[in-house]
């Protein structure tokens, strides 16, 4: 008889002979590992875009959430998706709950609560960085923006932050309160883009570091890069500011 194990052991050998023949499109991989990152939502299509230029670099990415939540014999259908798109890059998973045994080669699963500031920092230390974090855990409100605040400053530049299943933003039993949700926090930053124009603002270190913010059903993905572009018409700026100056004189 052939045990859990082995069974799981044998399904994923299958996988991985499968992944082969399309190991570079993201859709095809998110179906034949299992992952809802296409077919129950549509993000893998959109990390085509943004990753693919990235494929064969030797990166380092954090997934928050490795699936399964209490049931300890499931999970890691992303990690192993990843571990195939990106042949030369290391994959690293947090979860809430141990889920260590999903560990192997070029894949490592380590339990963390996704707002522990201390122990993310020492991972993010642990690894050098990394180029590339995706935040599928909790999905509470709070826990993205608390996690976001720890985790993008520890982001490798250049470098991806991207958010999943934001439509718990609108639901009021995972901490949904208008004015400060997870969509409402990822609106303010829209302003980073364009901090250069804004008259008066002293930029802050996510003005500085925002080149990027593109939104699509339930995804959002940051990208990170020195923001030093300067102002489209200093001139005009300048006389923003000496306007505003003299309202408030």
């Amino acid at each position: 008889m052939t045990s859990p194990q082995q069974f799981q052991r044998l399904r994923r050998s299958w996988q991985d002979c499968r992944a082969l023949a399309h190991s570079s499109d993201l859709n095809s991989l998110a179906l034949t590992y299992g992952t809802d990152k296409w077919g129950s939502h549509w993000y893998t299509q959109h990390y085509q875009r943004y990753f693919a230029a990235w494929r064969k670099r030797p990166l380092k990415i954090l997934e928050i959430g490795v699936g399964g939540y209490q049931d300890l014999s499931y999970g890691a259908q992303s990690l192993h998706m990843w571990k195939r798109f990106f042949p030369n890059s290391h994959i690293v998973g947090i979860d809430l709950y141990d889920k260590s045994q999903f560990s192997e080669h070029r894949i490592d699963v380590l339990q963390c609560d996704q707002t522990d500031a201390t122990r993310l920092t020492g991972i993010s230390q642990r690894y050098g960085g990394f180029d590339i974090v995706i935040d599928d855990g909790s999905h509470l409100n709070e826990h993205v923006i608390q996690t976001f605040h720890i985790l993008f400053p520890l982001l490798k530049t250049p470098g991806f932050y991207c958010i999943e299943d934001l439509q718990t933003a609108y639901w009021p039993t995972w901490g949904a309160v208008c004015g400060s949700t997870s969509m409402d926090f990822l609106r303010s930053l829209t302003d980073c883009v364009n901090q250069a124009e804004r008259p008066f603002h002293e930029p802050s270190y996510f003005d500085r570091n925002i080149t990027e913010i593109a939104f699509f059903h339930n995804l959002c993905l940051i990208r990170k890069e020195p923001n030093a572009e300067v102002a489209n018409i200093p001139k005009l700026v300048e006389n923003e500011r000496q306007s505003m100056a003299a309202q408030n004189a």
